[in-house]
């Protein structure tokens, strides 16, 4: 341990700050809902960070390489008191900071000490954190440079797996994950440009997002491959990274590479979906059975949730993973390096000076046909997304003992890459999230994991889906807890659950729900208005007891009028489909819509309004009331008898 690894006597020993505590902190689980809970019922900061360096205060995993001392903390601590845990979205949330990321007055080293220096502002991330009410508890280890899938390349230790010690935790965000899994903090910011905030999250049974490219800014960070280099997120379940992306995304004009979110379209998370699979001679476990076993199952837990696969060519996506080491971009972190790697090589680990100094090789020529090459396979792989809206592939094919990947460490590390090193290449987002437990094989009892993909811009989507895979996943598995730790998402949801991954923000998606109860049905004459403009069914769902149907006269196609009525009038619940359609087609819909029917507000049974078909008052006149049949397919089939 170094003497920067430190935690204070009265922040890993003290005692609650004003008696017995209002929960029990060593039971407590850090998952936000459940740190929100507890302070609203009187915890107090303090006392809740030092039960945090209470429980990393031995370090077996070697996931730290700093720990905040208490004059550390101090400022983050006082700047809270007075407040109420309301008032910001993080208050006293407890997390790390992947060393390549800076955090004001401490040292980012990189994992590299000779390359160390002491930043005076925090990246522009860990800044938004922080003033959400986010306290730093340390700075993690990684895979020196960020160079790596397995966390054992740092002279601060190789990074032990949450779950046993002698095999590797993933990297290159070893400690980010590990100190999550282990219920040290609540979430952790790590980088992934390959794979390095996924393959720890599948490794260590947590969720890790890896957010659309340029998403969250990457001012303030050691680059790798800076074109490339994104911030990820490590969560015990999806809904707390979906928090926390809320709060560290923003445009950052300091940063060549931010950009803004844009809408992520129409959902496909909460009804039917096509997930695409990669074809069987695409596919590649390293000998891992138990590891095929769980996918094959993650593909049917999908199934069980809506989604229809649909197997694809996935030998584009590889030949793109291929790119990133065997082609030009290998440059980018000789670039990013240059001038330390060249002074002091000695201070880099041979794998990762190998790796850097190959970059050394490249022109400018090999660069140009390359991204020739990229844009004509992103062509091909974009093409995809015309007949699936997410991807489904393993994380990793397998895992290995830390003794075996320092005897063998570019070979089996280039193993972790084969389903990741492609994403940033075709600007694709991720979501890493647990499918289940290694059943046999010298890895049994680990975590391994699979990999949501989809377009850039997707992460909320990407993020629902992923919570409902792994919520079924805890569902089906007896004893199963969030990460290493006791908690499990019966206790999360006692706290507010994953309300707030489910309601659509139209101004974040882009789109605008529609209910629709006739001719627009799923199945009917008028329904392809919806479906040729890309609207996507979210629900069907009655409507609130307030509302009348009428066959209307005319055609040629047959439609309904639904008129609300006032209570006593005789309304009732009318069998409705919500649609998902794409602002910028609304328009053209609703242009299209004959009187005397219109858009207007729909009450729904569940005591949402959304936009949907209504009838003017005047239109029922020479209309039929068929409310009686109990909706428009019921009276269609009345019809036919």
């Amino acid at each position: 341990m170094t003497p920067t690894q430190t935690a204070t006597r009265s922040l890993t020993e003290g005692t609650p700050s004003d008696g017995a505590p209002v929960v029990d902190l060593s039971q407590l689980s850090f998952d936000l809902a459940s740190l929100r809970a507890a302070y609203r019922q009187g915890l107090k900061v303090r006392d809740l960070i030092t039960e945090a360096a209470r429980r990393c205060a031995t370090d077996a995993h070697h996931a730290f390489i700093h720990r905040l001392s208490e004059a550390e903390l101090e400022p983050h601590l006082a700047r809270l008191e007075g407040l109420d845990s309301a008032s910001l979205p993080l208050y006293g949330v407890p997390f790390v900071i992947k060393d390549n990321i800076d955090l004001a007055g401490v040292p980012t080293t990189a994992a590299c000490p000779e390359f160390a220096h002491t930043p005076q502002r925090s990246a522009t991330v860990v800044q938004r954190l922080l003033d959400a009410g986010a306290i730093p508890l340390g700075k993690a280890n990684l895979d020196q440079f960020a160079t790596g899938l397995n966390g054992t390349r740092s002279p601060y230790g190789a990074c032990a797996n949450a779950f046993h010690a002698d095999f590797i935790s993933g990297g290159s965000s070893s400690g980010s994950a590990v100190a999550v899994a282990k219920g040290w903090v609540s979430f952790s910011l790590g980088t992934d440009t390959a794979g390095s905030g996924r393959v720890p999250a599948s490794f260590n049974n947590i969720v890790g997002l890896k957010p659309t490219c340029g998403l969250l800014s990457t001012t303030g960070v050691v680059p790798a491959c800076r074109s490339l280099d994104t911030v990820n997120v490590f969560a015990l379940h999806a809904g707390d990274a979906h928090d926390v992306l809320r709060v560290a995304e923003g445009f950052d004009s300091a940063d060549a590479f931010s950009r803004p979110a844009a809408p992520h379209g129409v959902d496909f998370s909460g009804g039917p979906f096509r997930f695409g699979v990669p074809r069987a001679q695409d596919l590649a476990f390293f000998g891992n059975d138990a590891a095929q076993k769980l996918f094959e199952a993650a593909v049917q837990r999908a199934i069980a949730l809506g989604g229809t696969p649909v197997e694809i060519d996935f030998s584009p996506f590889l030949e793109t993973a291929r790119l990133l080491y065997e082609g030009p971009w290998v440059a980018e972190r000789y670039q990013a390096l240059r001038g330390f790697i060249d002074e002091q090589p000695e201070a880099v680990f041979p794998p990762v000076r190998a790796i850097v100094e190959s970059g050394r090789d490249k022109s400018a020529a090999d660069l140009f046909a390359a991204q020739y090459r990229l844009k004509a396979l992103k062509r091909v792989c974009d093409h995809v997304w015309q007949s699936v809206d997410c991807l489904l592939t393993p994380t990793a094919g397998t895992i290995y003992r830390i003794a075996e990947m320092q005897a063998d460490p570019i070979r089996l590390n280039s193993n972790l890459g084969h389903y990741t090193n492609y994403m940033n290449l075709l600007d694709y987002a991720a979501v890493a999230v647990p499918a289940g437990f290694l059943a046999d094989g010298d890895a049994a009892g680990l975590p391994w994991g699979v990999t949501f993909v989809a377009p850039a811009h997707k992460d909320a989507p990407l993020l629902r889906l992923a919570d409902r895979f792994h919520r079924s996943l805890a569902a089906d598995t007896s004893g199963y807890t969030l990460g290493a730790t006791p908690a499990t998402f019966t206790a999360v949801d006692m706290h507010g659950g994953p309300a707030n991954l489910f309601v659509e923000d139209p101004a974040r998606s882009g789109t605008i729900q529609v209910a629709v109860c006739g001719a627009h049905l799923s199945g009917l004459p008028l329904n392809p208005q919806l479906t040729s403009r890309g609207a996507r069914l979210l629900c069907a769902i009655d409507s609130a007891p307030r509302y009348k149907l009428y066959a209307l006269p005319g055609g040629p196609v047959a439609r309904p009028g639904m008129v609300r009525v006032s209570e006593g009038e005789g309304g009732q619940a009318i069998p409705l489909e919500v649609w998902s359609v794409p602002a910028e087609h609304f328009g053209s819909f609703v242009a299209g819509i004959p009187a005397p029917l219109g858009i207007g507000k729909v009450e729904l049974a569940d005591g949402r309004v959304v936009p949907g078909f209504i009838c003017e008052g005047i239109g029922t006149e020479g209309a039929t009331d068929i409310t009686h049949f109990g909706g428009w397919r019921a009276y269609l089939a009345s019809l036919s008898r």
